[in-house]
């Protein structure tokens, strides 16, 4: 099996005196996606923004590609390759998605003395990018606004790996979306892995997660509950941890008895 590009061993991070994050160790490898599952409050945000540069973990060790590593910001993650999609996308929807591509990274040209943005450039190389995550874009003038929410997705997926991304965060980039465009998503991460990166997927769906996934880890309360590949779980098994089993259990036989209740009382 190849290296792992990006690993943290023992991470704990505290705020304070709470706890968000303890013991916590992760693995993801290039062309492989790495589904980061857990319910609200689990410890997925915390553990992304340490990923990212946002915070520095209080106790443990950061590793990207064999290096031991320590970002102070996610400028300095995205420097060395580590591009994290969320779920706001960072993209104006009254810009076209030319403009929105090359946001912040303008490609310039010169006109004698003077440098000028380069359209021609810019809209090629959009269609170009979006054409190789299986998009057409008809029209690059067209306001960002005016896309699905997995078009939207991604425009943010392809700058990403335009860029120079090797690992790539997702931060719930299926949350808000209907089926269909969920779907679209998938479609996309599972394009992004086939071009060699390392994807993490954060999400509370483990029906999305299953299908694309390769490595499934399951935080609860800070913890890592289990770190699978995907051939050591079944897609049940996911739904159940994630579920929280015995919690599940106990929450149907109280529904059970709820409606018993309301029977008998008719």
């Amino acid at each position: 099996m190849a290296e792992p590009i990006l690993q943290v061993q023992n991470v704990t991070k505290m705020f304070g005196s709470v706890i968000a994050l303890s013991d916590v160790s992760a693995r993801v490898y290039p062309g492989e996606v790495t589904c980061l599952l857990g319910d609200n409050g689990a410890g997925k945000s915390t553990l992304i923004k340490i990923l990212c540069g946002f915070h520095q973990p209080t106790e443990g060790d950061y590793y990207f590609e064999g290096q031991k590593v320590s970002f102070n910001s996610p400028r300095e993650a995205l420097a060395r390759g580590i591009a994290t999609v969320y779920q706001d996308l960072s993209l104006i929807p009254l810009m076209p998605i030319w403009r929105n591509f090359f946001l912040g990274s303008e490609p310039e040209k010169r006109l004698g003395p003077f440098k000028a943005y380069d359209v021609d450039f810019a809209k090629r190389t959009v269609r170009e990018e979006m054409a190789k995550m299986g998009i057409d874009i008809r029209n690059p003038d067209q306001p960002v606004g005016t896309l699905s929410g997995g078009e939207r997705q991604s425009i943010a997926i392809s700058r990403a790996v335009y860029f120079g991304a090797k690992v790539l965060i997702l931060d719930e980039p299926t949350a808000a979306l209907g089926v269909k465009q969920a779907g679209i998503v998938l479609h996309y991460i599972v394009r992004a892995k086939r071009r060699g990166l390392g994807v993490i997927f954060i999400t509370h769906n483990p029906n999305h997660a299953y299908p694309v996934g390769d490595r499934f880890i399951i935080l609860r309360r800070g913890q890592v509950l289990g770190d699978y590949q995907k051939d050591e779980i079944s897609q049940e098994q996911l739904v159940n941890l994630m579920a929280g089993g015995e919690d599940l259990v106990k929450l149907q036989q109280e529904l059970a008895r709820l409606l018993e209740e309301q029977v008998e009382a008719a």
